[in-house]
């Protein structure tokens, strides 16, 4: 997840305009204009960090419901 981010964050700041319009076509079509800055800047760290961390937790959720099930 942390490499998935890494190459995200990257993406805007090479291609700030057409990740916009991906990230609009990926949700819904919201409209990013006002709240866009085009920069992986400002909360690069907290981003990396909740994304990993969340990742993980999902993942150990997952084994463990599977697990569970295998078991039954």
């Amino acid at each position: 997840m942390g490499i998935v981010y890494v190459f995200c964050s990257l993406a805007i700041a090479l291609f700030p305009d057409l990740s916009q319009a991906v990230a609009q076509s990926w949700i819904h079509g919201i409209d990013f204009s006002t709240v866009w800055t085009g920069s992986p800047r400002g909360n690069f760290l907290l981003g990396l960090t909740t994304a990993i961390g969340l990742s993980w937790v999902a993942g150990y959720a997952f084994a463990a419901i599977y697990n569970a099930l295998v078991k039954k």
